[in-house]
């Protein structure tokens, strides 16, 4: 008999890792699977977290962070949401914005609580749920809407035992995002209801074409029920140095720091000074950034669109999600016999939820010499199809 627990037992291994599993056998594969940025990190944040382990800075820092990252956060914040939050009461300092998750879920979620994930979405939020005893209740979005959240989506999924609902615009894994006028339909049916809603917005910096990011936490009636998850993995190329931030009402981010007090103490000390460099004197790298990922955008767009495939126009993150409905295979099995004949490995959409299903998750934080190359294998599969 296992000593594990049946409910950790139950949740499935990610998706996504099965296939990078998949193609770390396979010699000569061109992935467009993996979620990261393929730049390095800024150098002067490098060099300022070098700086701070030649100085000794490598005690524990306040459990919610040092200070003077918490001040530029908010400084960062009110520059880019205008949105004002207290440095020292409303701003926690995470392992990244995937620790942000748990802790906002674990703050107020009780058993057999419910919790809307709108879907497609990033693989952790479901299983968090569960950990917490919580149940994930899917809001399905569609591809004729452009994957946007609507009214229409939510109301019958609302129930009296739903807790919290969690957004995540840009999206991992489709590329939508949620325009201003898309929001505030949905702020007017969550104002005046006793839901907290965590928004994952770690893709932020990363809109395209004259877009700027709106947060749902702008709108009246829902900074007092919104935490705010962000961080510095995406914008700025530092997935592996785990720093994020959660933003939100007192009560909350109080629940939040108590959790992670105990569970983890504090973010990596080195991570949060090349957090604080970043935020005071990087931010011009972002730009350089989001102009290179556009640039590779637009191109696999076009690839796609000009081998026959679907694809709806994303206008966030560095995802596309496009349709492989037309060649009669089932995400799972287009994904795998393309790997193997073509040796491209992409994600099916199923790994973000069921309504995935048709779909491939493809990532352009790649070179674009890779991505001209993954677009010809990816075609010549097509066409024996």
């Amino acid at each position: 008999m296992s000593l594990v627990a049946k409910h950790i037992q139950d949740i499935p291994y990610s998706g996504i890792r099965k296939f990078f599993d998949i193609a770390s056998e396979i010699e000569g594969v061109i992935s467009l699977g993996v979620g990261e940025p393929d730049f390095n990190t800024p150098w002067a944040c490098t060099e300022k977290a070098i700086y701070t382990l030649e100085q000794g800075k490598t005690t524990y820092t306040s459990n919610a962070g040092l200070l003077e990252l918490r001040q530029e956060i908010a400084k960062y914040i009110k520059n880019t949401l205008n949105i004002n939050y207290c440095p020292k009461s409303q701003i926690l300092v995470t392992v990244g914005a995937s620790e942000g998750i748990d802790l906002a879920l674990r703050a107020v979620i009780c058993p057999n609580d419910e919790v809307l994930v709108v879907e497609p979405s990033f693989v952790s939020y479901k299983p968090c749920i569960t950990m917490c005893g919580g149940i994930p209740v899917v809001v399905n979005t569609k591809e004729e809407n452009n994957f946007k959240l609507t009214p229409e989506d939510i109301l019958p999924k609302l129930s009296n035992k739903t807790k919290a609902i969690i957004i995540s615009y840009p999206n991992n894994p489709t590329g939508a995002i949620m325009e201003k006028e898309d929001l505030e339909k949905i702020a007017n049916i969550l104002k005046d209801k006793d839901i907290l809603v965590i928004s994952d917005e770690i893709y932020s910096e990363l809109t395209y074409e004259g877009k700027k990011h709106t947060s749902i936490a702008q709108f009246e009636g829902m900074y007092e029920k919104t935490v705010v998850l962000n961080g510095f993995s995406k914008s700025f190329a530092m997935t592996g140095w785990r720093l994020g931030f959660a933003l939100g009402p007192k009560d909350i981010i109080s629940a939040m720091t108590k959790i992670h007090q105990y569970i983890i103490m504090c973010a990596p000390t080195m991570s949060q000074y090349a957090g604080l460099e970043a935020l005071t004197s990087s931010l011009s790298s972002v730009d350089k950034m989001r102009k290179e990922y556009n640039m590779r955008r637009k191109f696999m767009l076009n690839g796609f669109r000009e081998m026959g495939l679907d694809c709806f126009e994303a206008l966030g993150a560095f995802y596309l999600f496009p349709s492989i409905k037309s060649t009669g295979l089932s995400s799972q099995e287009f994904c795998k016999r393309l790997v193997y004949e073509e040796k491209v490995a992409v994600v099916p959409g199923t790994a973000f939820g069921e309504c995935g299903e048709g779909f491939i998750r493809c990532s352009y934080a790649y070179s674009i010499e890779e991505i001209k190359e993954a677009l010809l294998r990816i075609k010549n599969f097509i066409n024996k199809l």
